[in-house]
């Protein structure tokens, strides 16, 4: 009988993680800057441009343009689109409307990725509900990005957190990944699921999290543009991100600007990493 073993998750240095960092602060500045220019009338494409120059002019590169093909330097999803919408100079924003932008950027090889969802100026009270909920499940679930626990611990809380909030549908069939020399590599990190299984979280790992709920059902559909991902339902979406190191501190999330302290004390942590690179096992062996 052949023994099916795990895929290997690549381990980083605390060098490598000093990169991922840059990486994902770059990030975190694009996202910032795209952010602060969303009010109505604006276009997807002009949000598009505002992160590429922020990428760029750090000295970084796009993650997702040119990623198979993707012609964009985010990804713009508004209202009931759930992920991986295109830019567009037809697309403009309207007052009440819903937009998650999904940023990633590749600085001195490493990657960092992160997502947020925003509303366009004054937004009801359901999709205000919404967003706090998707933003609390993604802190939840960075939460347990510990040493020694198991990757669906991190799916069990992001799920918990979301049920408790309300009704919402959480979208199963995209999930958040392993990431680092590359945007997307193992493990898949699932947002739903029962605790205790996968693989053992250890110093050096790297995750990209990233719930997405939606107002209606759980299930989606793809545009025929290839990319663009929306309810089934038509129901309006949020989806949040953030890349983590696992440290012997405790979750250190990269694409947040103060490290997560704020994210993970909301969560009931207790307890944020900050900047704990260095406190890195020594005996952490990246990957060739």
């Amino acid at each position: 009988m052949r023994i099916r073993r795990e895929p290997p998750i690549q381990i980083k240095s605390p060098a490598q993680l000093e990169l991922m960092r840059e990486a994902g602060l770059i990030v975190a500045r694009a996202l910032r800057a795209a952010v602060s220019a969303v009010e109505p009338g604006v276009s997807t494409a002009d949000l598009d441009a505002i992160a590429e120059r922020e990428i760029r002019a750090a000295g970084a590169v796009p993650s997702f343009k040119g990623y198979h093909g993707f012609p964009a330097t985010i990804c713009t999803s508004v209202n009931d689109e759930i992920v991986h919408g295109i830019p567009s100079p037809d697309r403009r924003l309207a007052a009440g409307d819903l937009i998650s932008i999904d940023c990633g950027a590749i600085a001195a090889g490493w990657h960092g990725d992160a997502a947020v969802t925003v509303g366009v100026g004054p937004i009801d009270d359901q999709a205000a509900g919404l967003i706090d909920a998707c933003e609390t499940a993604l802190w939840h679930g960075l939460a347990r990005a510990w040493p020694g626990n198991r990757l669906t611990d991190i799916s069990h809380a992001v799920e918990m957190s979301a049920r408790s909030s309300g009704p919402y549908g959480i979208v199963e069939e995209y999930v958040g990944h392993g990431i680092g020399t590359e945007m997307h590599m193992d493990p898949a990190v699932p947002n739903y699921g029962r605790p205790g299984h996968g693989p053992v979280l250890a110093e050096g790992m790297a995750l990209a999290i990233e719930p997405m709920l939606v107002l209606g059902q759980r299930h989606a559909r793809v545009l025929a543009d290839g990319w663009t991902v929306v309810s089934a339902d038509g129901s309006r979406s949020a989806h949040f991100e953030h890349t983590v190191a696992i440290t012997a501190a405790g979750p250190w999330v990269l694409t947040a600007e103060d490290g997560g302290r704020s994210g993970l004390a909301r969560a009931g942590s207790g307890q944020a990493a900050g900047e704990p690179a260095r406190q890195v096992s020594s005996g952490a062996r990246p990957n060739d």
